[in-house]
């Protein structure tokens, strides 16, 4: 019998590798978490489809996502990413990987960890939703308002609420895999704000 997944993998078996082995699973590691944030941000405007068939690229331009080398980087790196037609070339999208850089270290150096601070959004454990549908899903919720709006705040660029949210279901702070997903939390899911 064939598996029942969440209907907005289709059926690219990239996507649906993406969704059965990494989508809404707990995120913890500090360089992945990282990662998916700028990774998000990239696809602000685009499919995520698109940025997952650049991934690897993006780990070998932006030297797997290593904040302590990214915040060295200058106009020279700036001008060999642009380049660079394994990653989108947004100069924008290319300079906030840096900025996000350095306010990682400004937010881990206050709370410890990008995981503690990141986590603290969602009470630490993840909010696990019933959601019946794709239309059951939203764009935003009050958690991804506030982790943008404080992200922000801390010099971070490229995450507004949607792509807070959808880096929020990404490492899994909430499951929004639908009723039915092999994947869904079963019987402990909880009503969908």
């Amino acid at each position: 019998m064939k598996k029942q997944r969440c209907p907005w993998c289709g059926d690219d078996p990239l996507y649906i590798k993406y969704h059965d082995e990494e989508w809404g699973r707990t995120v913890h590691d500090d360089r992945h978490l990282f990662e998916m944030l700028c990774l998000e941000g990239a696809q602000a405007g685009l499919s995520w489809i698109t940025i997952l068939r650049k991934r690897e690229n993006y780990r070998k331009a932006f030297d797997r996502f290593d904040p302590k080398r990214i915040i060295r980087y200058d106009a020279k790196k700036v001008a060999g990413l642009m380049q660079n037609e394994g990653i989108v070339r947004n100069r924008l999208k290319i300079a906030s990987v840096i900025s996000n850089a350095e306010a990682y270290f400004r937010v881990v150096k206050e709370f410890g960890s990008f995981d503690a601070y990141l986590w603290q959004f969602v009470g630490g454990k993840p909010i696990v939703h019933l959601r019946t549908g794709m239309g059951d899903i939203p764009a935003t919720t009050p958690e991804s308002d506030a982790m943008s709006k404080d992200l922000k705040k801390r010099g971070f660029r490229f995450v507004g609420s949607t792509i807070c949210y959808a880096f929020m279901q990404a490492c899994g702070m909430v499951d929004d895999h639908i009723d039915g997903c092999f994947r869904a939390s079963g019987t402990k899911r909880k009503k969908s704000s």
